[in-house]
């Protein structure tokens, strides 16, 4: 007669404070030493043998779930481990959690094997963990490679297929959208900018500059420039290009700040408006080249954040000029040879630009 052994199991139990020490990267060693300080040994009486046990058998347990948690449809159909949804869920969820300041570092870098290399001089820097880094990055590697080709919504493939809150997926969003565009963020004059600096001006770019962006006629996806708005965006050198246009817009900005900024803000705008539109008509002008586009931080923060902070100007200050800048151009006979294509073009362009001005605007 044949012998069949058979193993019956409740569902299991995860402890997500240990998952949580095995997410950071602590060996089974250090995160005993971690339980051990909490008390645990008077609260539960066990031995220091058994709760280091204990604490391998968990490591064990994540170990095993990690294949699935890569894949996390996967983990709702598996049948090794019965765990309830909820838990799944929260299991999904502080997987892919991640550091700010290790994902700020990863930033606009193409997202392969040769660069994971790359994950040990984050570590160094961020004093977070190898272990943790290398599954911040391979996590950022995975769903870049599942998603980048996908037509649609970003947020929401990456909602679907690795199940995450959409709060989380914006962020992931926000990687897979710099990675793909290849944004330079690692310049030094961009080091006072933070991942959510970045993550806030990715999800707005998505929303009105891509294919996928309410405005376009394409059907395409997020993850891509609309090439259409880009070569329109030429079209805006009219404001710098005609002297009559200029003049114009120069007056009727002025006229309409005076008084409501500071005086010396309004004699820096008033002598050196020259500057200051044709820096935000050629960021404009550039973007159709993929040198310019990549540098789009850059010459933000080079060419606008810079001279109006050395000037000393507030975030208000900055706030009044950029409205005024925008809205002026609807008052300017001359354009009216280029409405309303030119007026729905220089919108869907300067409420973007002035939102992430403003959002980069600190020290």
């Amino acid at each position: 007669m044949t012998s069949v052994n058979v193993f019956v199991t409740n569902s299991t139990y995860i402890d997500f404070d240990v998952f949580g020490h095995w997410l950071n990267g602590l060996t089974v060693h250090e995160a005993t030493q971690v339980r051990l300080q909490t008390g645990i040994l008077q609260t539960t009486g066990a031995s220091r043998e058994i709760l280091h046990s204990d604490t391998l058998d968990n490591y064990r347990t994540f170990s095993l779930l990690e294949r699935f948690l890569q894949s996390p449809p996967k983990l709702a159909t598996q049948v090794l481990l019965q765990i309830p949804a909820q838990v799944q869920r929260t299991l999904i969820e502080k997987y892919y959690d991640f550091d700010s300041e290790v994902i700020r570092e990863i930033l606009g870098k193409k997202l392969t094997n040769r660069h994971r290399k790359d994950v040990d001089d984050i570590s160094e820097k961020t004093n977070i963990r190898l272990r943790s880094c290398r599954r911040q990055y391979d996590n950022c590697k995975n769903i870049f490679k599942t998603v980048e080709d996908m037509e649609g919504s970003l947020v929401n493939n990456i909602s679907v297929h690795f199940l995450l809150p959409e709060k989380l997926a914006k962020k992931y969003a926000a990687v897979v959208f710099f990675s793909n565009n290849r944004f330079e963020t690692g310049k030094k004059k961009l080091q006072y900018l933070s991942f959510d600096d970045f993550a806030y001006c990715a999800d707005l770019m998505i929303h009105n500059w891509t294919f996928g962006a309410a405005d376009s006629q394409a059907d395409d996806m997020d993850v891509e420039m609309d090439r259409v708005f880009l070569q329109e965006l030429r079209d805006l050198k009219v404001l710098t290009g005609d002297k009559d246009v200029y003049e114009k817009h120069r007056g009727l900005v002025c006229s309409s700040l005076r008084g409501r900024i500071p005086e010396p803000t309004y004699a820096d705008i008033e002598s050196n408006f020259k500057n200051l539109s044709r820096c935000i008509v050629s960021v404009a002008s550039g973007l159709i080249h993929s040198k310019e586009l990549k540098d789009f931080f850059v010459d933000l923060v080079e060419k606008f954040i810079e001279p109006c902070r050395n000037a000393r100007w507030s975030k208000k200050d900055v706030e009044a000029f950029l409205k005024a800048y925008e809205e002026a151009t609807q008052q300017i006979p001359q354009l009216k040879r280029f409405q309303p294509h030119f007026l729905t073009v220089w919108t869907r362009y300067m409420t973007t630009l002035r939102k992430c001005v403003l959002q980069l605007y600190h020290s």
